[in-house]
């Protein structure tokens, strides 16, 4: 059967075809329900029995236990009808609804619809018959010595643009539901995001006729061909900043109306969008709305009294039937094309370009992988790596550290580089009473109305020191930069020296090299209980804060299922630090310190071979085909359940202990072995070649035997979980669910590559002598490269999902499916760690 755009016909005429009738009074249903239909089309003579073979076949799609529902005085299905204002019906057509326009129904791709009549050709970001656009009112030309640099990435229902030039840096986000998306999470939105001062305004629309769905929006091009275009206007007071921004051309292809706009912070827009739709009245009561000639424009001064953020539109042909009607906070657009605009006047921060972020060593990287090396870009500043777009347009201390690790062969070194720009970053906002990491900084309106809410008159930043993990990070990656890099080494004294106190006043009369040591005199305090002669046990261990229910990467509710002693803290990130510690004491970084040069080294090498027992999970082989049936069926899994691949017992290290329902260990499979291949090099031989032969299992297993999908190597996989809770959990649409992320993939790639190497040494692991073993680690990391190959479209993707449909994993945006309770968010910038590899 054609589908039906291939059987309508191209004319100049548009024909109506009229069907009215009733449903028998005997209830017995006809074949095709014949309800008043008015359906509008280009039609020629020739072509109106393919139509009404079109219509026939419809009606031969009903399913059996369907009911009729009343429209006014005639009946229909929702499978083959859509009613509207309940008196007026349009056929669904291919399982795509029609959208009523006056009198007619059609579909986008073919009219728009404009003051209840039908517009022929649709309105498009393709249509060459757009007119000139409106300027922006105000507006200068904004002198640069380099082009702009502009992006678009797209991941349908979300279409990302991004723009930098001297003066702004800016990401656009345009939502727009596809018909398969779930409207009741996603609906049509434009958001633009700044980095500086984590600011933003977002814009929700819905459609006027109220049928959700039916309102499509997107970006147009300038006659230039431009997507976005800059805002300048140079500030009218001495000493102040000048109002910077985007604009660009949005089409709306029903009418529709503006419902929520917030202006400010993005950590605001947040509030709105992953909580319980939180609107804080101090904020949106100071949103002021006012025509400006056909247009109109919507200003907020911010809570700091000096900064104003706006979001203007104006049609772009007003002759054109288009038109923007007030009515009080929200805007009413007719279909069609208009300018928006939107800036603030704040300061802006500098970027490295795809160049200056990289090392001299790696500059063939912008021309081999344009896309990546501008994402990169986008994300880096001379003060701060930024964890990704658009939620986390700031700094997110582990998230830097990660992928500084991980990248730090590609980055660029030295004063004004972008791994002094990670560290220094760190130290910074580093809490100087007990050598705490900084996770997430506030900043911005945000900040002040945190402030205001805490009863401070200030705009002062502040930070958030919630997780446990990122406390680690930091001697790791000082020691990969100052001790394993040449330009490092020579840049050690003079950093640590630098006087700290740009970002927390706290901080001012203390240097970097004090800042280091007062976190590593954290961790050597909590190192040294568990180290101590008879104290290994469960209670000695790195706990997270007693009142918190996350504190490592995996920050959600139930990210390591409600756990109070994470498994890569313990048994991979405290040995990795406490060596970084010993040498970076054996450097002389850390003042008076030198015991510390075998001290740490002596605490590291309990915590490599005392820690690891207590996450050891072993399920005989039986017992886990068993398992792996109940979930499937508690999960109801679509694909087979795999059982004919386990062939022994299976082994893996539980994501923590003491979780959630008294569970004493939270037993879900998982890839936080990647921490310890990559960060660690043990030594105890029995355990290292049974770690390693076990972490290539379940790689190479297929889920949910395993972690290997094709569409990525699953974060977690709770199959062996006993309780219910395990399945209901950990699912394909939680944040850190059975779900992929990129950045474990490459480090995963890493560490395996690099326990390989280490047959290379003049004494090598006793694993490189097992040959079932050793090939069994080639073979995971060969079939994990495989995976990361074939998924190379997603890899700018922080993190996504999959449906199984036709025999096969599917990939899905992880925002196309319903969150369960609980789901947080971070970056994209660690997307980025594959140009370091391979």
């Amino acid at each position: 059967m054609p589908g039906w755009r291939d059987v309508l016909p191209k004319g100049n005429y548009t024909y109506s075809l009229l069907s009215s009738g009733e449903v028998p009074s005997s209830g017995k249903v006809p074949s095709l329900v014949p309800p008043k239909l008015i359906f509008a089309l280009l039609i020629m003579p020739s072509s109106c029995v393919a139509f009404l073979f079109v219509l026939v076949l419809l009606s031969t799609c009903v399913k059996s236990d369907e009911q009729l529902l009343p429209c006014a005085d005639a009946f229909y299905y929702a499978s083959r009808y859509t009613c509207y204002d309940s008196t007026f019906l349009c056929p669904v057509l291919n399982g795509t609804p029609t959208l009523r326009c006056g009198e007619d129904c059609f579909l986008p791709d073919m009219y728009s619809c404009a003051g209840g009549h039908l517009v022929y050709p649709p309105i498009s970001s393709t249509s060459s018959a757009t007119p000139a656009a409106p300027t922006v009112p105000g507006n200068e030309v904004p002198t640069c010595s380099a082009a702009a640099t502009t992006q678009h990435l797209s991941d349908p229902p979300y279409d990302n643009f991004f723009y930098s030039d001297c003066h702004v840096d800016a990401q656009v986000v345009v939502t727009s539901p596809g018909p398969r998306d779930n409207l009741t999470i996603i609906g049509p939105r434009l958001i633009v995001a700044w980095p500086a001062g984590n600011s933003g305004v977002c814009a929700f629309f819905a459609p006027q006729s109220g049928i959700n769905g039916s309102l499509g929006i997107e970006l147009a091009n300038f006659s230039s061909g431009a997507t976005l275009q800059p805002v300048f206007k140079n500030a009218n007071t001495s000493g102040a900043y000048p109002s910077v921004g985007v604009s660009g051309i949005i089409n709306f292809n029903v009418s529709a109306r503006l419902t929520v706009p917030i202006l400010g912070s993005v950590r605001t827009i947040r509030d709105f969008t992953e909580g319980p739709s939180l609107l804080h009245p101090q904020i949106q009561d100071a949103i002021n709305v006012e025509s400006i000639g056909d247009g109109a424009v919507m200003t907020r001064l911010w809570l700091d009294n000096v900064t104003t953020t706006e979001l203007g539109f104006v049609p772009v042909d007003p002759s054109g039937g288009q038109s923007i009607t007030i009515s009080n906070q929200t805007l009413d657009f007719s279909a069609g094309q208009y300018l928006f605009y939107t800036d603030f006047n704040y300061p802006q921060l500098i970027q490295l370009n795809s160049s200056t972020v990289l090392n001299p060593g790696s500059q063939a990287l912008v021309s081999q992988h344009p896309d990546q090396t501008t994402s990169l870009s986008f994300l880096s500043y001379t003060d701060k790596l930024l964890a990704g777009a658009w939620r986390f347009l700031t700094y997110f201390g582990r998230d830097s550290m990660i992928s500084a690790l991980l990248l730090s062969p590609v980055l660029s070194q030295g004063e004004g580089g972008a791994m002094e720009a990670v560290i220094s970053a760190v130290l910074e906002r580093l809490n100087r009473t007990d050598g705490s990491v900084c996770h997430e900084e506030t900043i911005g309106d945000y900040a002040t109305y945190l402030n205001e809410q805490a009863n401070i008159s200030s705009t002062a930043p502040g930070c958030s020191y919630v997780m446990i993990d990122s406390d680690y990070y930091l001697p790791l990656v000082m020691d990969r930069y100052f001790l394993q890099s040449e330009n490092g080494s020579h840049r050690a004294t003079p950093f640590f020296e630098i006087q700290a106190g740009s970002f927390s006043s706290a901080n001012r009369n203390l240097t970097y090299g004090d800042l280091a040591l007062i976190n590593a005199e954290k961790l050597m305090s909590i190192a040294g209980i568990f180290a101590a002669e008879g104290n290994q046990t469960i209670d000695n261990l790195a706990h997270i804060r007693s009142d918190q229910i996350v504190g490592e990467w995996r920050d959600s509710t139930y990210g390591i299922g409600g756990g109070r002693i994470p498994y890569d803290v313990n048994t991979a990130l405290m040995p990795a630090a406490l060596r970084s510690i010993a040498a970076l004491a054996r450097a002389g970084v850390y003042h008076n310190k030198y015991d510390w040069g075998t001290l740490a080294d002596t605490y590291a090498q309990v915590w490599e071979d005392e820690t690891l027992q207590f996450f050891q999970v072993i399920i005989p082989a039986n017992e886990a085909r068993s398992r792996l049936g109940s979930y499937v069926q508690a999960a109801g899994f679509a694909g087979p359940n795999q059982t004919d691949l386990i062939d022994d017992a299976v082994i893996f290290h539980a994501l923590s202990l003491d979780g959630y329902n008294n569970l004493s260990q939270v037993q879900v499979m998982n890839t936080d072995d990647c921490f310890r291949l990559f960060l660690v090099n043990g030594t105890n031989q029995t355990q290292l070649t049974a770690f390693l032969n076990q972490t290539s299992n379940n790689v190479m297993r297929t889920f949910p035997a395993g972690l290997l999908t094709s569409v990525g190597m699953l974060v977690a996989n709770p199959a062996y979980g006993l309780q219910p809770e395990y399945a209901s959990n950990w699912t394909t649409s939680a944040y850190h669910g059975t779900v992929v992320w990129s950045w474990p993939q490459a480090m995963m790639a890493r560490g395996l590559e690099l326990q390989l190497d280490r047959c290379n040494n003049a004494v090598a692991p006793d694993f490189c002598n097992d040959k079932v073993v050793y090939m069994n680690v080639l073979n995971a990391y060969n079939t994990l490269w495989n995976i990361i190959e074939a998924n190379t479209v997603n890899l700018s993707t922080e993190v996504w999902s999959w449906i199984y449909e036709n025999g096969d994993f599917q990939f899905t945006p992880l925002g196309a499916l319903p969150p369960p309770p609980g789901t947080s968010a971070t970056g994209m910038y660690a997307a980025f760690t594959r140009l370091a590899l391979h």
